[in-house]
């Protein structure tokens, strides 16, 4: 039996102009100017391992920002007795809740679509973003369980912002420190934990983007600066030719953790110290000096502009997942699974398979 719900619902595109497919420029440069661009990301789900009652929780693109991301709706089809979409309250997090009775071989596959452009902000010119609301202001500058304000973490942003006289200096000093002081670690599975007080208390300041842009996340709510992490996907290559920076096709291990934080002249401001980190390591011919020109260029854009081959799924810390036994999760960047065994590693492809498959659509 197959089921399928959620329609695509239509999007109207802002003209622009599309970069010529396999442009390599001088520079790190995402401009809302290059146009927007509409993807299909489909993820392929199979628990090999089911016992008793088995669950699913995906998530889905619940980012909706009408100069960066237009989401167009989501399809399903598979063998779950149960599937429905679940909204966290909180942060606004969707997910597709699935459930299959015992016996049943658990087989799901959801496809979204949603459309994005460039974000860039001009640091040099004053805006007129809408006052950020008092229950955001809140929300995004509380203590998380992997994400603490007090102790350590309070001592190092005071140490860092020392002097700084405006938000948008504190945050820009944020990041330079998150850039000079931590590295990519490739061995650190998954996307990492975000475990920030760990890693300050260590001093072990390693690890990939949930870690990296988790701790400046962190830092800069004990600064006092609204913040979040934001949890998504990469969907293409890189316009700019940094192999680092992007993944098309096969997306399975491509999911990235971004960050933003508030600055009252300009709004939300994107930011991603661990990206500039990745193109240290990786970028060839690997391990790069922070001198070098590869990274001083999106050193230099990456504090006000992402390029917008990512998909955004939520920003969301400790969420509960529904129908689960009581089970939270720090993020949710990644398929999860249960059996009657408890929770499934989701980095375990001998018990949990999925696959996820980016296409860029063109327009008919």
């Amino acid at each position: 039996m197959q089921r399928r719900e959620f329609l695509w619902s239509s999007v109207a595109l802002a003209a622009g102009t599309m970069w010529p497919a396999g442009r390599t420029l001088a520079a790190f440069s995402p401009s809302p100017e290059s146009g927007w661009r509409s993807f299909e990301v489909t993820h392929r789900i199979e628990v090999l391992k089911p016992e008793g009652t088995t669950r699913v929780w995906l998530p889905l693109p619940s980012v909706q920002e009408e100069g960066w991301i237009r989401n167009m709706g989501n399809l399903w089809q598979g063998n779950a007795r149960t599937a429905r979409l679940v909204r966290n309250a909180e942060y606004g997090a969707e997910m597709l809740y699935a459930e299959w009775a015992p016996g049943e071989p658990p087989v799901l596959e959801v496809t979204s679509r949603f459309a994005t452009r460039d974000r860039a902000v001009d640091l040099d010119q004053s805006g007129k973003p809408a006052p950020l609301s008092n229950a955001d202001r809140t929300l995004y500058t509380k203590a998380t369980r992997m994400l603490p304000t007090d102790g350590i973490v309070r001592d190092t942003a005071r140490e860092i912002t020392a002097g700084t006289k405006t938000d948008e200096a504190k945050a820009r000093a944020i990041y330079e420190w998150v850039v000079d002081n931590t590295f990519r670690n490739p061995k650190t599975r998954g996307c990492g934990l975000g475990d920030i007080r760990f890693m300050l208390e260590s001093r072990d300041l390693s690890g990939k983007c949930a870690d990296l842009n988790a701790l400046y996340v962190g830092l800069a709510r004990a600064a006092g600066l609204p913040a979040r992490d934001v949890y998504g996907i990469r969907v293409a290559d890189s316009r700019f030719g940094y192999k680092s920076l992007g993944k098309s096709g096969d997306i399975s291990r491509a999911q990235h953790c971004r960050a933003e934080v508030w600055i009252d002249r300009h709004g939300w401001v994107p930011v991603d110290p661990a990206d500039v980190r990745k193109v240290v390591l990786e970028e060839p011919p690997g391990n790069l000096a922070l001198d070098d020109a590869k990274v001083t260029d999106v050193r230099r854009r990456l504090f006000g502009s992402w390029e917008m081959n990512w998909l955004a799924y939520n920003t969301a810390h400790d969420l509960s997942l529904p129908g689960s036994r009581d089970v939270t999760v720090p993020f949710l960047m990644y398929p999860q699974a249960e059996t009657a065994a408890g929770m499934i590693d989701s980095l375990d492809a001998a018990s949990f398979e999925y696959q996820i498959t980016a296409k860029e659509l063109t327009a008919s």
